[in-house]
């Protein structure tokens, strides 16, 4: 009789009553407890806790009755009438001690995907703000699917766009999956891993089908960055399981590596053509688009991704190419909500966020018949490429064409604006010194692009110009008389520094120009910042101009310095506690970590891309390269972010050596290093009850503040200048790890 009973109570508590998932979590954090208290007692994961509390899932007996019962106690003594206001959530730890635990794994057909894919998309889509910052989406492990649906609902084509007033980072029901979907092959069946678990079956069995499948029925892609702009397009990763699957190979040959796509008569490329889709000038490659031409505001277009042809570089992505296909969706997912859909590498995604951001057109005013047209959309480069000045030229454009073959220009010829490379002997007082501490700017060429104004279109040449540091432009100006001994460091305040220990502010190698030089705008402004008079020979500025990087630094901070915090490091932290956060912040969720990197690396290559170098094609100097045709191609906009990011580094070195008469040992790009009595920065950085001076260096994870790069001895540093004979070696180039390699002492 007692397991009769025993059976009716469980049936009774299979239907316990339970409260929304809301208030599940309202119960929790107004105890005090944290999601792993609760699974600990209840005997679950972590992640089965999370989805009862979104509602992704529902617990089931016996762990049902007892999370019933623990939710009663606690609206006994929290109920909800008494919460006038949102109870915060304190069992959140202000640092996270163990990786974020993945999402439940869910498999679902295209169909079924609907009403979970809105739940998914509100949950892990980041709008950019400063202020507080949102989780990031958690990763999922590589599925163990409990239920597999037995067709796949077809659904019908894409619906209109959606009006321009749609928020982007909103629910948009034609986005309901995501911008993006790893492909893969699990016992037999083709499944697409979307961000935050969701899991689809794909019935597609070929490319042209795979394609045509993702533009009509998943509902992948992300809402437009900006009024005028585009959706974003649907990004498949294909791994190589799946490549085996849709007749495409695993690695590349090393002739179609170096051709960097598929010859045309791949059978995969013929199967496009004959199904009317249309390849970029690219071709098949890592990152290949398929399209057709748009009709009207309709855009057919997805692109590909394929890890084994290396589309995600090491050196940015880390090992994300290795991992399973749902930790893999969770990395590019949260670096597409927060950045942008990868459109290519990291240096290609970082120049498509600043045209997705300014669009070159907007749509006009409706006309007399009420009809609009495409016109500029002020504060954009605009759709045609200008010519650079002769100055901001690299070597072999075509406006050089008429200059000797041979010849060499100079400083006075040619603008040469480049980070830091700047190294010195040690000092005797230094040496006495036991460590070598290495400071790095965070996101420094970031920082430098923040509230500059850049040339937006053609340069107008000018004789005898008078110098205006709110112009954009090149300066042909002598600065040699600019002495660093004496500089203004304040209003009427001067300081007397050892220039010898110092870099020069106006030239890569810190040293002295000896004439008249091409200079941009920002390095000629210090010039008159540190006290001293100018007089230009000639310039080549930009009237039409703006602030056309503030909207791509926002963006690209914000993707930062939220997914920082997820990692434990926030913002206005104490010193102390910003270094202890720092140590082993990519150990406590590796796959965020990438992502960090991968900021940072959109940054470094979107400013790169803006002066992009001929790739082979034949190229000859004179002739125009392909990068020439895009109106992106602004070598005068990256060399003004560089003189920007270069004299921010000088005026805190300046104003770190007026305080404290401490002067930098080397500086090599954003990395600055100084001989100290102690292993710590804080050993030698100049804070006065917590606080940093003014204009100098500050710890923190801001861009533009600066944290901890390395330690070495000075002993280590002397004897690998003594090794190989270089007295002045670059030690920041070492400084993170002590290895030392690819030693140039200029012989």
């Amino acid at each position: 009789m007692s397991e009769l009973f025993d059976a009716v109570d469980a049936l009774v508590a299979s239907r316990a009553k339970l409260p929304p998932p809301a208030e599940r979590k309202r119960l929790r954090a107004a105890h005090g407890l944290t999601i792993d208290e609760v699974a600990t007692a209840l005997r679950v994961r972590r992640a089965t806790v999370s989805g009862w509390e979104s509602g992704k899932t529902e617990p089931r007996p016996p762990e049902r009755d007892a999370y019933a019962r623990l939710l009663d106690k606690l609206a006994e003594l929290y109920p909800a009438d008494a919460a006038a206001a949102p109870v915060q959530d304190t069992a959140v730890p202000a640092t996270f001690t163990t990786a974020p635990a993945p999402a439940e794994p869910r498999t679902l057909s295209t169909g079924q995907a609907s009403e979970a894919a809105v739940m998914t998309a509100t949950e892990n889509t980041q709008t950019p703000a400063p202020a507080p910052v949102t989780a990031a989406p958690a990763a999922s492990p590589r599925p163990a699917r409990t239920t597999r649906p037995s067709s796949t609902s077809r659904r019908p084509g894409a619906k209109k766009a959606a009006p321009g007033g749609t928020p982007a980072g909103g629910t948009d029901p034609r986005f309901e999956n995501g911008p993006l979907a790893v492909v893969d092959v699990e016992e037999g069946k083709v499944l697409a891993y979307c961000v935050g678990g969701l899991v689809l079956d794909v019935p597609a069995k070929s490319i042209p089908a795979l394609v045509d499948w993702t533009l009509r029925e998943a509902k992948l892609g992300a809402p437009k960055l900006s009024g005028p702009g585009k959706d974003a397009d649907p990004l498949l990763v294909l791994t190589e399981a799946a490549l085996e699957r849709y007749g495409l190979p695993a690695t590349l040959t090393e002739e179609e590596r170096l051709a960097g796509r598929l010859p045309e008569g791949h059978k995969v490329v013929k199967q496009l053509a004959r199904a009317e889709w249309k390849l970029t000038k690219r071709g098949f490659g890592p990152w290949a688009r398929v399209y057709r031409p748009a009709t009207g505001s309709e855009r057919a277009c997805v692109q590909l991704c394929i890890p084994s042809w290396h589309a995600l570089d090491t050196r940015h992505w880390g090992q994300a190419a290795q991992l399973p296909p749902a930790e893999l969706a969770r990395v590019l997912g949260v670096y597409a909500s927060r950045v942008m859909t990868p459109r290519g590498s990291t240096a290609v995604t970082g120049l498509e966020l600043m045209t997705a951001l300014h669009p070159p057109t907007r749509a006009s005013e409706p006309d007399a018949d009420g009809r609009r047209h495409s016109e500029h959309n002020p504060g954009s480069l605009g759709k045609e490429p200008v010519d650079p000045a002769p100055c901001e030229a690299p070597d072999g454009h075509p406006v050089l064409k008429d200059l000797p073959r041979f010849h060499v220009r100079g400083p006075e010829e040619k603008l040469f604006e480049e980070a830091y490379d700047w190294a010195r002997p040690m000092t005797d007082a230094e040496c006495t010194l036991r460590y070598l501490v290495g400071i790095d700017v965070n996101m420094a060429f970031a920082a430098g692009a923040n509230g500059l104004a850049v040339g937006l279109g053609e340069a107008t040449h000018v004789k005898a110009p008078v110098f205006d540091p709110k112009l954009p432009g090149s300066w042909l100006v002598d600065l040699s008389h600019v002495d660093l001994s004496r500089v203004k460091v304040g209003k009427d305040k001067w300081a007397e520094l050892d220039a010898s220990l110092l870099p020069s502010p106006f030239t890569p190698k810190g040293e002295r120009p000896e004439g008249p030089a091409w200079y941009a705008t920002p390095t000629v402004a210090y010039a008159v910042e540190l006290g001293y008079e100018v007089r230009p020979i000639e310039a080549w500025v930009r009237y039409n101009n703006g602030r056309y990087l503030d909207g791509w630094y926002n963006r690209l901070r914000d993707a930062y310095l939220a997914t920082m915090a997820d990692l434990g490091v926030h913002a206005d932290m104490a010193p102390e506690d910003f270094l202890a956060a720092m140590d082993g912040y990519k150990a406590r969720d590796p796959e965020l970590a990438i992502i960090v990197s991968a900021v940072k690396a959109t940054v470094k290559g979107g400013l790169g891309k803006l002066r992009e170098r001929p790739r082979g094609e034949g190229w000859r100097p004179g002739e125009p390269w392909r990068a020439l045709a895009r109106p992106t191609w602004r070598p005068d906009i990256r060399a003004a972010v560089i003189s920007r990011t270069r004299i921010n580094l000088h005026r805190k070195i300046a104003k770190h050596a007026a305080f404290t008469g401490q002067y930098p040992i080397a500086v090599l790009s954003d990395c600055v290093v100084y001989a100290s009595a102690g292993p710590s920065p804080l050993d030698f950085l100049p804070y006065r009850d917590g606080v940093a001076l003014p204009g100098g260096f500050k710890l923190g994870i801001n861009p533009g503040l600066v944290k901890w790069e390395g330690t070495q001895s000075v002993l280590w540093g002397e004897e690998v200048r003594e090794r190989f004979d270089a007295p002045e070696l670059n030690l920041a180039r070492y400084i993170k790890d002590g290895t030392v390699t690819d030693v140039d002492n200029g012989e």
